[in-house]
C-alpha cells in the first residue's frame, strides 16, 4: 500500500506501507535500538506514538507469541526504511505484516528515516498523521489538527487492565525455551498497572515474588489495608503511556501510600508519579530517549550500566531536596534514579526488565526483594 505522512512542522512524505490500512495521529519518536522490534511495538507505554526505528532493517526474525509485552499493540504505528518479508529465525510464527494485521496496525516503511530522526533531534518531538487512504496533504493536516496532542489524552485509561489478577510466569528460560515458573519466596507484591509490560512482571517473580496486577484506579485504601494485614508486602508501580502531571487521582492515591510507609519501587511512568506525589512536577524531555544503548552511571557502584529506555518525561534536579539521586544518564546528565530519604521508596527511569536486552540492571528487581 501506498501511505502518506503529514508532519506538523508542513513536512510531507509519501511511502509505503504494510499491516492493515487505515489512518492515525501519533506523536512521532525514535528508537534507536537494534534488537527487540516487537517487544517496542508491543510496549503500551508507546500508545499514541509513531515509532521510528533508526535501525535500518526490520522484520527479519518476524514474531512470535512469546515476545509480546502486552496483548495488544497499542503505538499509533511504526515507521522504518526498509522493511523484510522474508522470515528468518527458528522461533518466528509469522511475519511482521501478518502481526500488523491481526492487530488491525500498520507499518510505513521506505521512509529515510536518518531524516526524521534528524529532525525530532532539531525540532523535538513532533505530532504526524499517517493514512494509506488519504493523499491530500491538506486533508491530513485538518485531520492532524482535529486529532488533539498526545498530552490531552489519557492513554493509561486504554491500555491498563480493567480486572485485577495474578502472574505466575518469570523469566525466559533460553535452554528450556519457555518461561520459568514462579519459586515464591512469600513475599508478595501488589502491581499498579498503568501499562505494565509483561517482562517487568516476569522479572518480579523471576526474584520470588507473588505478583498481583490492579488497574490504574485501585484504591489506596485497599492496598494499605492488605498491607497491614500482611497480604501483601510492598507495591510497584509500573511503566505506560503520556503526560504523568495528568494522572491527578493516580498521584493522590500514590501520596497515601506513600504516607503508609509502604515499600514502593517505580519504574518509568510509575517513577515520574512518585516524583509529582511528592510535589517535584515532572518535566517533557526535548526529544524523550527511546533504544536500547543508552550508558546510565549507577551514583553507588560508580559502574557504567547500558540500558533500555523508553521515556518523554523526567523528574526534576530539585528532587533531591527530599531524595538520593542514585543513577544519571551519561547521554545527558538526567537523573535516571532516586531513592527517597525518609520513606521505603526508590525508583528509576530506565527498564531494568530489557527485552530483548541489555540485562545490566535487572538487580534493582533483587534489590526491590530484599527490601520487602
Amino acid at each position: 500500500m501506498d501511505a502518506y505522512i503529514y508532519i506538523q512542522n508542513g513536512t510531507f512524505l509519501k511511502a509505503k506501507a504494510f499491516g492493515a490500512s487505515g489512518e492515525c495521529a501519533g506523536e512521532l519518536v525514535f528508537n534507536t535500538s537494534m534488537t527487540g522490534y516487537q517487544e517496542i511495538a508491543s510496549d503500551p507505554s508507546y500508545a499514541g506514538q509513531f515509532v521510528v526505528f533508526t535501525m535500518p532493517e526490520i522484520g527479519i526474525v518476524g514474531t512470535n507469541d512469546d515476545d509480546n509485552e502486552s496483548a495488544k499493540i497499542y503505538a499509533s504505528g511504526v515507521i522504518m526504511r526498509n522493511y523484510n518479508e522474508f522470515v528468518s529465525n527458528y522461533r518466528a510464527k509469522k511475519s511482521l505484516d501478518e502481526y500488523f494485521k491481526e492487530q488491525g496496525k500498520f507499518g510505513i516503511y521506505g521512509v529515510d528515516t536518518r531524516f526524521l530522526t534528524k529532525m525530532l533531534r532539531d525540532e523535538g518531538a513532533l505530532m504526524a498523521f499517517i493514512s494509506t487512504t488519504d493523499s491530500d496533504p491538506e486533508s491530513l493536516k485538518q485531520k492532524l489538527k482535529n486529532a488533539g496532542r498526545i498530552e490531552e489524552i489519557n492513554y493509561v485509561n486504554i491500555v491498563s487492565t480493567n480486572a485485577s489478577y495474578t502472574h505466575e510466569n518469570a523469566a525466559w528460560s533460553v535452554s528450556e525455551k519457555r518461561y520459568k515458573s514462579l519459586k515464591s519466596s512469600g513475599k508478595k507484591v501488589a502491581v499498579i498497572d498503568y501499562g505494565v509490560k509483561r517482562n517487568i512482571l516476569n522479572e518480579l517473580c523471576e526474584v520470588g515474588l507473588e505478583v498481583s496486577v490492579y488497574p490504574h484506579d485501585v484504591k489506596a485504601e485497599i492496598l494499605i489495608q492488605q498491607f497491614k494485614n500482611g497480604q501483601i508486602n510492598g507495591v510497584f508501580l509500573s511503566n505506560g503511556p503520556g503526560e504523568p502531571k495528568n494522572l491527578v487521582s493516580e498521584i493522590d492515591e500514590i501520596k497515601k501510600l506513600i504516607n503508609a510507609k509502604v515499600p514502593i519501587f517505580g519504574i518509568c511512568l510509575g517513577h515520574q508519579l512518585l516524583s509529582n506525589a511528592f510535589g517535584y512536577p515532572t518535566y517533557k524531555l526535548k526529544f524523550g530517549q527511546h533504544g536500547a544503548n543508552h550508558p546510565v552511571l549507577n551514583l553507588q557502584t560508580k559502574s557504567v550500566e547500558i540500558t533500555t529506555q523508553n521515556h518523554n518525561y523526567n523528574v526534576p534536579e530539585s528532587i533531591a531536596e527530599v531524595a538520593v539521586i542514585t543513577h544519571r544518564n551519561l547521554f545527558d546528565d538526567t537523573i535516571e534514579g532516586v531513592k527517597y530519604k525518609d520513606y521505603p521508596v526508590f525508583s528509576v527511569q530506565h527498564h531494568p526488565e530489557a527485552s530483548g536486552g541489555p540485562n545490566e540492571s535487572k538487580y534493582i528487581f533483587r534489590q526491590f526483594a530484599d527490601m520487602l
